[in-house]
């Protein structure tokens, strides 16, 4: 297939390069310019909305979402082009004309993808990014209880025009306000009401996308088979998600939040202990996150291990104090501890906003801050020891700013099958974020601060999931493994290496669902789903080999 590519290009660049009125002495710029003035029916827009290095507005739009500042240092990787569509027909030109050049495509919506494969690539290929950040409208529906969203939009934008409509509905999505809709959704979309409702994908109802042939489909047109693996699959594999249609659910009027934390010298150690055995158990209505990171201790040089419980709370304080009492009084929540307000302002809260921020602001749809930054991720099925923690504690205060979100799972999150959707991180107590953060943008900094967290998730890999050593799809991590750089497709037992990590058996399914849907494997990143080559006998037997197995039925959305 890359054969055929490179040859097609031998033959097509040359014509088109000399019929193009558009120069830019680059063969990939200049045809790709030509194949979308010639099949776009909005020909007068194309100036507005493509973009390559030598345009001023290139470099700000590239980085105008991007919320990882290492995938955007001067040593990343740059597209060829930014496509910023309007309509839907501009993707469908771009996608068609991509394939016809043989350009690779990456399409971001917002942003977050923690390697940036949305919008740079460590692959060989040249490719064109699709920025959606355009699309974004958003249509409640509160009579049929969803809500259509486009891709670009974010999950605070969504919050916000939900709220505006009924101050008892919201949707189970992200903790992160600035995430695009898009490319949240087709990983899990995990958010603090997870425990009750499940993930953002157990909740999505329809999806429109766009496939490799350009064409519209949306769940009836895809089939069930491609709607499962877009629930939860990662995003860059299937198709362009243009929109997705999501259930809102009820939330009460006034819900209840609260911080409190505990440094090393306030017993957090056995208080972290005692967390981890209840964060599961604990009634649907409660979600009790745990941030980690360092600081000094007050009115001292000395520094020290801070942990914040940040909680929100479906119901009124008097419930929640309760239900703190009987099953984690070791925290010592006090009344003055919680704050009652609006589920839209809980949003805030938890994201980190001062009280004084208005609600508005999530429709800015910017993050609260940017820098550099890698991550890892784990599950944890048994409590970790205090001893444990205490390594933990101790590589802590090695490193200049270290973060981990310990997210308790249980809940709705055990009601539903592995099978359900792809995400299968389902019977577990919690799962671990590791973050190390840094503003330096010199590589030699970046290479210290990735071997410090590389080094704790070594030490971790004693506590953690096993066999596989399971890992969050939306916290991306290129450590776990890649498709083959030069382009070409990737076997099946080299992506099961970290494709059972992510998805454990779903995985066998997705790469069945991606090779009959996208057999060209048009749709293709440092992660994506590989295809099996299944005119061969060969790949027909690793097919039947790794059949998809069904988990047993609990709970199927």
């Amino acid at each position: 297939m890359a054969y055929i590519s490179r040859f097609l290009m031998l033959i097509v660049i040359p014509l088109l390069i000399s019929l193009s009125p558009f120069c830019s002495s680059n063969p990939i710029q200049d045809t790709f310019h030509q194949c979308l003035s010639t099949n776009t029916n909005s020909l007068t827009q194309l100036p507005n909305i493509f973009f390559t290095p030598k345009n001023t507005s290139f470099t700000p739009l590239l980085n105008s979402t991007a919320q990882n500042l290492r995938c955007i240092a001067s040593y990343a990787a740059k597209p060829e082009v930014i496509l910023t569509p309007l309509h839907e027909n501009h993707i469908q030109t771009a996608v068609i004309c991509a394939k016809k050049l043989g350009i690779q495509l990456r399409v971001r919506s917002g942003g977050h993808d923690y390697e940036g494969s949305s919008y740079t690539s460590v692959m060989d290929p040249p490719y064109v990014v699709l920025d959606l950040a355009k699309l974004r409208g958003i249509d409640v529906d509160i009579e049929d209880g969803s809500v259509w969203v486009e891709a670009g939009a974010t999950v605070g934008e969504l919050y916000y025009r939900v709220a505006e409509k009924s101050k008892v509905h919201g949707v189970p999505s992200g903790l992160c306000t600035s995430l695009g809709v898009g490319g949240h959704i087709v990983g899990g979309a995990y958010g603090s009401m997870m425990r009750k409702y499940g993930l953002g994908a157990d909740n999505a109802l329809d999806a429109k996308i766009i496939d490799a042939n350009g064409n519209i489909l949306d769940r009836k047109a895809m089939g069930e088979d491609v709607f499962w693996a877009l629930r939860g699959g990662g995003g860059g594999s299937f198709g362009i998600i243009l929109s997705w249609k999501l259930k809102l659910v009820p939330v009460p009027e006034t819900v209840t939040v609260f911080n409190v934390g505990r440094t090393l010298e306030q017993g957090a150690t056995k208080i972290l202990y005692k967390w981890q055995q209840v964060a599961d158990k604990l009634d649907d209505d409660l979600f009790i996150r745990v941030i980690i990171s360092t600081g000094n201790i007050p009115n001292t040089t000395q520094r020290t291990v801070s942990t914040t419980y940040n909680a929100l709370f479906l119901g009124d304080v008097g419930r929640l104090q309760g239900i703190m009492k009987e099953s984690f009084p070791e925290l010592g929540l006090k009344k003055e501890d919680c704050f009652q307000m609006s589920w839209l302002e809980s949003v805030l809260f938890i994201a980190g906003y001062p009280r004084t921020v208005p609600t508005s602001v999530l429709l800015a749809g910017k993050p609260a801050f940017l820098n550099y930054f890698k991550a890892k991720s784990d599950f944890v099925k048994d409590p970790i020891p205090e001893a444990g923690l205490e390594g933990i504690w101790e590589r802590f205060l090695q490193e200049d700013s270290p973060l981990m979100i310990w997210n308790p799972y249980g809940g709705m999150m055990g009601r539903i099958s592995e099978s359900s959707i792809p995400f299968p991180h389902r019977n577990v107590i919690f799962k671990i974020q590791y973050l190390s953060t840094w503003m330096n943008p010199e590589k030699e900094v970046m290479n210290k601060h990735v071997d410090w967290i590389r080094k704790l998730y070594n030490y971790m890999a004693q506590y953690v999931t096993m066999f596989p050593r399971q890992a969050y799809v939306n916290y991306r991590d290129f450590d776990l493994g890649m498709n083959d750089k030069n382009g070409d497709d990737t076997s099946f037992v080299k992506a099961s290496y970290w494709g059972t990590k992510y998805f454990k058996d779903n995985f066998n399914r997705l790469v069945k669902i991606k090779t009959e849907f996208d057999p060209d494997n048009f749709f293709k990143h440092e992660q994506s789903i590989p295809v099996l080559p299944l005119k061969s006998r060969k790949g027909q037997n690793v097919l039947k080999r790794f059949k998809h197995k069904k988990g047993k039925k609990v709970i199927h959305h």
